[in-house]
Formats: C-alpha cells, structure tokens, sequence
C-alpha cells in the first residue's frame, strides 16, 4: 500500500510539474476536488474525447450527438429518482471530526486484502518463474482463495445492506470488520446517514421569483427528455442511440484521488434505444464493444476488468463496471447499465406527453428500453496517464522518466530540435513546424544540451523528436527519435510527416477494435 501510495504521488506531481492538471484557484490555496487542465491536459482530454466520439457516433450509423444544457426544469430530476434516492452512506468520525462514504471505508478495507493477493502472486512468480500459471495460482492456492472468499463475503453484504437501505447494518459491518478512520486511527464512529449529492441553485432575478434548480449531476437525462425529438428529426429507427460528452456535478461527501473523485467533472455517455425483450442481447454486446475500445490504447488487457454490480440502481435489471487498475487499486472506469424503460417511463408520467417509438416492422408503439454506456472523461485521463508514466532503467546504470502516452492520444506528436541555435538550423526547424502544424501539435526546442532535451520530452509524453543539424542543410535529412525505444533513424525531411502519420493516426488505432 506503501508503494501505491508512492506511485500516486508521483502521478499528481508530474501531473502538475509537466503541465497537465494543476489545483483550481491555487494562488488563493485551492478548492478541495476542484481541478483545471493544464496546456497539455487540455490536449489530453482533447484528444481521449475524440477517440471516445469517433468510434461511437462517426463508426456507427444508428448512433447520433447531442449537447444538453446543464441546467433542466427541476421536475426532470424529481422523474428520474434524483431528488429522492440520489444519496450516499455518510459517516462521521467522532474524534477526528472527519466525514467518509461508508461504503467506500468498507471497499477500501477490502482493497487492503486485494494487495495481500497481489503479494501472494507476487512471491509466486519469483518462486515458480515462467512455470508460473497465475490463473491456476488464483484459483488453487488456499491462502488466496480464502483471501477471496473474505472480499466476497464482505461486498454482498455490503451490497445487500444498501440495496435494503439497512445503514444500521453497514455501520455493524464497519465495526466488526474494525476499521478505523484513516486520519486519528478511532473507531469510534457516528450511525450512517444517507446524504443527497446535488448542487442546488436558483434561476431568477430576486430571491422572491426565483426558481430552485440543481446543477445536473448526470448527463443522461438531457438525452433521454429530447429522445422523441431526435428520433423524429433524425428520422432514427430502432435500435439506434445518442451520445454526449459534457459536465455533471456531485456534491460528493469526500472528493479525494486526484481528478478520480471531483465534484465538477465530464462523462461521455450513449444511451441505445431498443425493443423490450432485447436488452439482455444488447447488454452483452455494449459490454464487449466498450472493452474493445478501451483495449484498442494499448494499456494492457491485465489492467481492466468486469465487476457485476451487487446492488442495482432503481431504474436497472443489469448493470457491470469496467475497472482499471488505477495506482490506488482496480476502481470503476466505465459503467454498462440495463435502464429498462425506467427513465422513459417516468418522464412520460412526471410530463404527461408520450414518449414512445411506433415501431413500423411490429406495427405496434412501446416506451423503448434502453442500455446506457458512461465513462468519466476525466478517470480516462487518469488512467491513461497514470499507466502510461514509468522510471525505466537504462543499460548506462541511468534511469529516465517516460510518459509512454498512446501516440494517437499525446498532446504532442513531436517536438523540433535545432542541434544548435545559430548555423541557420534554427530558421529550418521552424519552416519544418510551419509544415508539420497543418497535419499535427508540434513544438519547438532549443534549451540546454539534446540529450537533456529528449529527457523533457521523454516526461512530457512527446512520441517523436525531430534532430536539425549540420547535415540536414546539406542534404534536407533529419534524425528522428522514437520516444519509447529511444531508437534513432535518418530520415528525409520530406518524409517525416507521413512516419508520424502512421504512428498516431485514429483510423488505424480504432481498428483495433475489429
């Protein structure tokens, strides 16, 4: 726990120091969970938002966009079970005056004994080699799968109790299971409150007239309220789905992980409207979709995961997690959620207008069920970059910093290097940047000796750099440097654009998912 608490560390600190992500209002000490992309964060996200909306609405015929305003007439939220049961188990440490989700105490303690399997598996591999069988291991080994059964038992539990809204039995869970607050080591603990997570605001010029609203905390019901007006506009049939990328707010009781947690942050979400009966099919079938996106960057099919939900939402008869193993521990990335009609449903009562799809093949019109695909844009962007930062050794007994960004997402695609800043390799560096921006974000560098210069770019994620020196006068070639092999090739100018081409392109990197 020690070393991931380490790793994290360095995530949030080169996170800051290399321009990504700094604290909101820093000058003034911050807002707790409150954060601001960086140059190069704003690029980041920029570009994981791209990949997110060309293979879901570009790629697919029957899936349109939509960009919803954040505020909604308040009764929206009354239908969607927002104002009544948008809630989450809060506990009070009586001694540290600290306030904590109560599920997320009990996931942490159980987190504690994931890191006790990793170390089994760890000791393992040591032992065995490449005999090792790590399926077979997690399987077999009694101390493991007692570890297991422990979580096991512990999360339906856990599950259960919040699904019945039984708080005084989370709070008997938390104290057999002797946790202690984080920050003074007391047990001595309040009962569990239910605590509802939405901003409220007003709308109006006086206090008197006003009209109370509440930020959205979610994005899918601006799609689902304009359903029927998409779908006769677009002239959709069914199936077919709507997507949005925008910003929701949670007034969560502890905002904590770095941008994991936050209490303003961005989701990108489709809802797909089908027949009902159909949702089963179509459940499994966004689930495979999804894990093949995600598996499409390269981050390592080790590193996701499905998690099927204990305890389901009210609107829900399905519901799964991708989870990533973040620095803290495998959390949720992305949700895959069987809606039925609920959200339909509800609002068409709350309304009093139908919302229904007359479906021409059946001759018949139904409120359509839906499956709900929601990721955090900014989780993606945490996991992205916390997996993709690493300290390599190199064969001179040297280490370097890496951010082995997937290229296709990178702010950068290449930094220009003139070898010196005199000779007129500074003049060529930039006519090659006037030509490279067109197709690219590119960036100049002509500070401190190149070798210093590949290390900045190394920690700042760039795939290439281009080498400008005495021979590329004479004869218009360059040195380029690969960022993750560190390899080098001469190569001509006129060349370049199409090698970075073929490294970053979203066509081929989408691919992948066939």
């Amino acid at each position: 726990m020690v070393k991931q608490e380490d790793d994290f560390k360095k995530v949030i600190s080169h996170a800051k120091e290399y321009g990504y992500v700094f604290q909101s209002s820093e000058i003034y000490d911050g807002l707790s969970a409150v954060y601001d992309y960086a140059q190069n964060g704003a690029e980041l996200k920029k570009n994981i938002r791209e990949y997110w909306w060309k293979a879901m609405v570009q790629l697919n015929d029957n899936i349109v966009g939509l960009d919803s305003a954040i505020f909604m007439h308040p009764t929206v939220w009354k239908a969607s079970g927002h104002v009544d049961a948008f809630n989450d188990p809060l506990i009070d440490n009586k001694d540290s005056k600290k306030r904590y989700r109560a599920d997320v105490l009990v996931e942490d303690y159980t987190a504690k004994i994931e890191a006790k399997i990793d170390k089994e598996v760890t000791k393992a591999e040591k032992r065995f080699g490449n005999a090792f069988d790590k399926k077979q291991f997690l399987e077999t080994n009694p101390r493991v799968v007692g570890y297991q059964e422990q979580i096991n038992t512990i999360l339906k539990r856990l599950g259960k109790s919040l699904e019945n809204e039984d708080l005084v039995d989370v709070k008997n869970l938390i104290e057999e299971l002797e946790i202690a607050c984080p920050l003074s080591g007391s047990r001595n603990w309040t009962d569990v409150k239910q605590f509802n997570l939405m901003f409220g605001t007003k709308l109006g010029a006086s206090a008197d007239s006003a009209m109370d609203l509440y930020l959205r905390p979610e994005t899918a019901q601006g799609i689902f309220v304009n359903f029927l007006n998409v779908q006769k506009t677009g002239r959709m049939k069914i199936p077919f789905g709507i997507a949005q990328v925008g910003k929701a707010f949670r007034n969560e009781i502890v905002a904590r992980q770095f941008i994991f947690r936050q209490r303003e942050f961005e989701q990108m979400e489709m809802q797909f409207f089908i027949r009902p009966g159909s949702q089963k099919e179509w459940y499994e079938t966004w689930k495979e979709k999804r894990m093949a996106w995600h598996l499409s960057l390269g981050l390592g099919a080790e590193n996701y995961r499905f998690h099927d939900h204990e305890k389901l939402a009210h609107y829900a008869d399905a519901a799964a997690d991708i989870e990533f193993k973040f620095p803290f521990g495998f959390k949720e990335l992305e949700g895959i959620h069987s809606r039925t009609d609920f959200d339909l449903g509800s609002h068409e009562k709350f309304s009093g207008k139908k919302l229904q799809y007359f479906d021409p093949e059946l001759n018949e019109s139904y409120v359509p069920y839906v499956v709900e695909t929601s990721i955090g844009l900014d989780r993606m962007f945490l996991a992205v970059f916390s997996n993709s930062l690493v300290e390599e050794e190199l064969d001179n007994n040297t280490t370097r910093t890496v951010l082995k960004l997937p290229a296709v997402l990178a702010p950068m695609k290449a930094a220009v290097l003139p070898l010196v800043k005199k000779d007129g390799l500074p003049e060529l560096a930039q006519e090659i940047i006037d030509d490279l921006k067109w197709d690219f974000n590119v960036v100049y560098d002509e500070k401190d000796a190149v070798g210093r210069r590949y290390r900045r770019q190394d920690a700042n994620g760039t795939p290439f750099c281009i080498t400008v020196d005495h021979q590329s006068l004479e004869d218009k070639t360059v040195t380029i440097r690969h960022r993750d092999t560190m390899e080098q090739q001469r190569v001509a100018i006129a060349d370049v654009k199409a090698i970075i081409h073929k490294e970053v392109d979203m066509k081929s990197w989408l691919q992948r998912m066939a």
